[in-house]
C-alpha cells in the first residue's frame, strides 16, 4: 500500500507532464492555426469536429466551447460518420479531425470521403508524418513527449493537448469576433452562470418593497418598519434624499448603549453614507459591494432616487452566490 505522500508525489509528477506538453504546445504553433481561425472566421457553414475513441471525447468538448462563444459547431463520430452521418456535413462546412496516430483505420476510411466532398480539412495530430496529416489542408500539432500514463499507453497528455489546442482556438475566434460578456448570456441564459451575466439588481430588489422612514420618526416606528419589510434594514430619508440607513446592527448598538430608548429618533442611530447601487446594475456587482465592505444589504436607486434594498439572501435565492 503507497504512503500519502508516495500517491501526491505520483499526482504532482502526472500534473507536471501534463503541463510540459501543454507548454511545448507553444513552439509547435505555425502559420497554420492562423490560418484555420482565418477560415473559420470567413465560414458560411459550421465546424464539424470529429474523432474516435478518447479524441471523439475531446471533441465533443471542442464543440461544446465553441457552441458557447460564437462559433457553430458540430460533433460527429469518426465511427459512425462512415455509417450514415455523413450527411450531416454540408459544402460549406470546416472540418476538424483529432488523432493521436492520425492513421487508425477509422480515420483512414473517413478521409478519403472526406476529400471527396473538397471540404477544408483540419488535422489535430499527433504525429505529423500521419495519413491524417499528409491529406489535411492545415495541421495543429498536438504531439507529446509520452503519456501520462506510467505505461505510455492510456491517453492522457495527448487528450490534454488536443483540449487545450481546442481552447486556443476557441478563444482566438472569440476574440476575433468580439465576443462580449453580453453576447455569451445569450448563449447561457439558464443556471447561476447565466443569472451572474443578465440578473439586474432591480429584478431582485422590485419584489423587496421600499422600506424607509424619516430622521423625525421614533425608534418604535423604525423598528416597526424594519420588522414589517424583513429585509433587515431601512432607508432613512429627508425629502426623498437618502440621508442614512438603519439595521439590525444599529438596533443592537443602540439598545447596548442606551437604557432610555423612547426620544430616540431615526436621525439619532442611522448610519451615515450608506453603500448604494443603481438598479440597472448586474446582481453580480452588488454581490461584489456586499463583499468589499463586508454588509448584508444595499440601497437600490434609480438615477440617484431611492427605490429600495437588495439583500443578500436574494442573491443566494438566485444561486448567484
Amino acid at each position: 500500500m503507497k504512503s500519502n505522500l508516495d500517491i501526491k508525489k505520483e499526482a504532482e509528477e502526472v500534473l507536471r507532464l501534463e503541463a510540459q506538453a501543454i507548454l511545448a504546445l507553444i513552439n509547435r504553433l505555425t502559420d497554420d492555426f492562423a490560418e484555420v481561425v482565418t477560415s473559420i472566421l470567413h465560414l458560411n457553414g459550421r465546424v464539424i469536429v470529429t474523432g474516435i475513441g478518447k479524441s471523439a471525447i475531446i471533441a465533443q468538448k471542442i464543440v461544446a466551447t465553441l457552441n458557447s462563444t460564437g462559433t457553430p459547431a458540430i460533433f460527429m463520430h469518426a465511427a459512425d460518420a462512415i455509417h450514415g452521418d455523413l450527411g450531416i456535413i454540408q459544402q460549406e462546412d470546416l472540418i476538424i479531425a483529432l488523432s493521436k496516430s492520425g492513421n487508425t483505420p477509422e480515420i483512414k476510411v473517413l478521409v478519403p470521403f472526406l476529400k471527396q466532398r473538397k471540404n477544408t480539412l483540419v488535422a489535430m495530430v499527433g504525429n505529423t508524418t500521419s495519413f491524417l496529416a499528409q491529406q489535411a489542408d492545415f495541421i495543429l500539432d498536438t504531439s507529446v513527449e509520452r503519456e501520462a500514463c506510467p505505461n505510455n499507453l492510456a491517453p492522457t497528455t495527448s487528450t490534454t493537448a488536443q483540449l487545450t489546442m481546442g481552447d486556443a482556438l476557441a478563444v482566438c475566434l472569440q476574440t476575433a469576433r468580439h465576443f462580449t460578456d453580453q453576447d455569451f448570456a445569450l448563449y447561457h441564459p439558464g443556471g447561476a452562470l447565466g443569472k451572474q451575466l443578465y440578473l439586474k439588481v432591480s429584478d431582485l430588489s422590485a419584489m423587496n418593497g421600499r422600506p424607509h422612514v424619516h430622521p423625525e420618526d421614533k425608534v418604535r416606528q423604525t423598528i416597526i418598519t424594519i420588522t414589517k419589510f424583513r429585509l433587515g434594514a431601512t432607508a432613512v430619508l429627508n425629502n426623498e434624499e437618502i440621508v442614512g440607513i438603519i439595521t439590525d446592527g444599529d438596533i443592537r448598538r443602540m439598545l447596548e448603549n442606551n437604557e432610555e430608548i423612547v426620544a430616540l429618533t431615526a436621525g439619532d442611530i442611522m448610519s451615515k453614507a450608506p453603500k448604494s447601487i443603481e438598479e440597472s446594475e448586474l446582481a453580480v456587482n452588488a454581490l461584489h459591494l456586499m463583499r468589499e465592505h463586508n454588509i448584508s444589504q444595499l440601497l437600490v436607486t434609480n438615477k440617484g432616487t431611492y427605490t429600495g434594498i437588495i439583500h443578500i439572501q436574494d442573491l443566494l435565492k438566485e444561486g448567484i452566490i
